[in-house]
């Protein structure tokens, strides 16, 4: 059994083939235009899944693509407006090219259904929210659903016994509350822009201003857009990309150094804010591009939890590799960095994936085409 899964990020699209042990036969990263090129010269998979960010409360589990559930797709693209079109065009591409094979659409909204009401209900109009749907959703869902149960594997322990923050550093960024294997709270909400400070997203702001901007001419489309693409670090420092940041910062650029000051004040708020949610903590958990490859960022944020017993090893920390337990010894508080595999989530929710396959079992064989 062979699963094809298709990840649109917000800067990246991933694309993968697995067959039923979970060994990556084949896999890209590019650009959508490549695609259908790139699914041509592969073997021909039983199965394609394909990540979406949106599946608002109609799809809380994998779903079967239809036409049906794609005009529903479509509705959703307006909650997220980076991802959810590159989605539907990535699903549109993969049909036109295999009509025959099963598509199968996986959530990043899916894993936060279990987010108890007083976390997901926003203080508005109850007319509002039920008329709109308005309520925290949460993102980054496949993400987060693979690195509780390798954080899991990594400890030694049943993920359900652990209280975790886990951390999805990238372009776009969130954390979760997990308690119990499930998530209790998260960063992100209604749409990806709450939270985080991002590479383009502003994160959570005052929403007086959106509406001060609108009342003083500032037309709502250049509003949204300026939150969603010119925000965050860029808007800070002129770039998205930390690398750049971090490079000027040490050259004692002042903007970059008051952007990483910014960016690190509200991940230890948000961090800080996730830990209550839980009563306590015993993994913080760092994945996606930043959390797994910057070392300074996963230093700094531990440092900033000190008091609630996180601590890591600077040798580990710096010369973390893919999964690595970068724990100092004696902390009180497990400190993980968990290689992201969307992947490994996206072929796990497609009905026609054995269920044998377990992330136990899960090897990587990479070979780049």
């Amino acid at each position: 059994m062979r699963v094809l899964t298709v990840n649109p990020g917000s800067s990246s699209l991933k694309v993968s083939l697995l067959d039923a042990g979970d060994e990556v036969l084949a896999e890209d990263s590019g650009g959508g235009h490549e695609m259908a090129g790139l699914v041509a010269r592969l073997p021909r998979p039983d199965a394609v899944g394909i990540r979406f960010v949106h599946g608002g409360t109609d799809f809380t589990e994998p779903v079967r693509v239809d036409e049906k559930v794609t005009a529903r797709l479509r509705e959703l693209a307006d909650l997220a407006p980076l991802h959810q079109p590159a989605s539907l065009r990535a699903l549109a591409e993969i049909t036109g090219v295999l009509p025959d094979v099963p598509a199968v659409a996986c959530f990043d909204t899916a894993f936060h259904a279990t987010l108890p009401d007083a976390a997901a209900t926003y203080a508005l109009p109850r007319e509002w929210s039920e008329r709109f749907g308005l309520r925290r959703y949460g993102f980054h869902g496949l993400s987060f659903s693979y690195a509780v149960r390798r954080a899991g594997e990594m400890i030694g322990a049943d993920p359900a016994a652990l209280r975790m923050v886990v951390c999805h550093l990238g372009a776009g960024a969130s954390l979760c509350a997990v308690a119990g294997g499930r998530s209790v709270d998260t960063t992100m909400g209604f749409t990806p822009l709450e939270g985080l400070v991002m590479a383009t997203r502003a994160g959570s702001i005052d929403p007086g201003i959106p509406l001060w901007l609108m009342k003083h001419g500032i037309a709502p489309a250049e509003v949204n857009d300026a939150l969603e693409r010119d925000s965050g670090l860029r808007g800070l420092t002129g770039t998205g990309d930390m690398r750049r940041v971090r490079e000027r910062a040490a050259e004692d650029d002042r903007a970059a150094l008051a952007a990483l000051d910014v960016y690190h004040h509200r991940l230890r708020a948000c961090a800080a804010a996730m830990t209550a949610s839980l009563g306590g903590l015993d993994a913080l958990v760092f994945t996606g591009g930043i959390g797994e490859n910057d070392p300074a960022v996963r230093l700094r944020l531990a440092e900033d939890l000190a008091h609630l017993g996180t601590r890591v090893d600077p040798g580990r920390n710096a010369a973390a590799d893919g999964d690595t337990d970068v724990t100092a010894a004696g902390a009180a508080v497990r400190t993980l960095v968990v290689a992201a595999r969307e992947d490994l989530e996206i072929a796990a929710g497609c009905p026609e994936v054995p269920a044998a396959a377990s992330p136990a079992r899960r090897r990587e064989v990479v070979h780049k085409v």
